[in-house]
């Protein structure tokens, strides 16, 4: 079942649909675990259903059958793919012969006799090639033919495909909103509370945290960083711990960035009367900020991450030792 914000962006893009008014370009873009890929997902099913347009997706006629099934010739994803040379891991990059292949069947007939709908997703991760093939497919806009492009990063798409496509964007709902669909997830009102505070108003990052367990882990992080504040823990033996823990290591560096960020907001709102420039503990934070964020993204490269940590860890320390002595 869709959330309300899912509902609100399918609905709108239905009744557009009715109306002849859907461009044949859609750019669903946002935060991730928004649902854009869900959404996509919906409006490619209706578009492709046999029942009549006023009605919703019927779930039994046969475009939904094959749909369904996997087996739509009408209906086409593209995404990452494995390489096809061993050992075959998945490609970090959308090619141009998958975009070929799409121009090229855009091209022919329905075979069903309706529309014909791609979703391309994550669309920021095409290659310039990939890129510079589609414009050619946008530029030629046929009836019945719809592209749906899913990105989380619209801004590394260029300035030309972007132009080219009607925006669906995916903002954060209002705190209740989200509560109340974390709450419908079957989570507990004050588990839920607590991980859409820490995740910010996400309801998608708070509802993945809340499932895995995530929320432990934060407060690991944060009690790790007290104790780098208080002195009993050396910044090398807490940066060896997070970055040996390889697959939540950029999940803790999150929480540690946004700790102080957080950090950074308490500071500004208690001690700033109106007008006054933010004190250097908060630019110190928000520096910190960035470079722990800049280091999460650097993590799947091959280097020794402990070291750069480590420093940034004592850089902590020292911000927490000088930020008590201020106050």
């Amino acid at each position: 079942m869709l959330s309300p914000w899912q509902s609100q962006h399918l609905d709108s893009a239905l009744a557009a649909w009715r109306a002849g008014r859907l461009g044949h370009a859609q750019l669903l873009c946002g935060p991730e675990a928004m649902g854009k890929r869900a959404v996509a997902e919906a409006l490619a099913a209706r578009l492709l259903c046999e029942a009549e347009p006023s009605l919703p997706t019927c779930g039994v006629c046969r475009s939904c059958q094959l749909r369904l099934a996997g087996t739509h010739p009408d209906l086409r994803v593209i995404t990452l793919e494995e390489n096809e040379k061993p050992p075959h891991k998945l490609r970090t990059e959308i090619v141009i012969q998958q975009i070929r292949m799409l121009g090229e069947a855009m091209h022919l007939t329905s075979q069903r006799g309706g529309a014909q709908v791609v979703v391309i997703d994550p669309a920021e991760l095409m290659n310039n090639a990939a890129a510079n093939a589609l414009l050619k497919t946008l530029e030629e806009p046929a009836s019945n033919r719809f592209l749906l492009l899913v990105s989380a990063a619209p801004h590394r798409l260029s300035a030309t495909i972007r132009s080219r496509c009607q925006r669906m964007e995916f903002g954060l709902p209002q705190q209740g909103d989200a509560l109340a669909w974390l709450v419908e997830r079957g989570h507990e009102p004050s588990k839920a509370l607590q991980a859409l505070e820490a995740a910010q108003g996400h309801p998608g990052l708070a509802d993945r945290w809340l499932a895995a367990g995530h929320l432990v882990l934060r407060d690991e992080v944060l009690r790790d960083l007290a104790a780098l504040g208080r002195g009993t823990a050396a910044p090398l033996d807490v940066a060896q711990a997070w970055v040996g823990d390889a697959p939540l290591a950029p999940l803790r560096l999150r929480f540690a960035a946004d700790a102080a960020l957080a950090l950074a907001r308490s500071i500004a709102g208690a001690a700033l009367p109106p007008g006054l420039t933010p004190p250097r503990d908060v630019d110190k934070l928000g520096q910190w900020f960035e470079q722990m964020n800049r280091l999460r993204a650097q993590l799947a490269a091959p280097l020794k991450h402990e070291l750069a940590l480590a420093g940034l860890l004592g850089e902590w320390r020292s911000m927490q030792a000088t930020t008590e002595t201020r106050r």
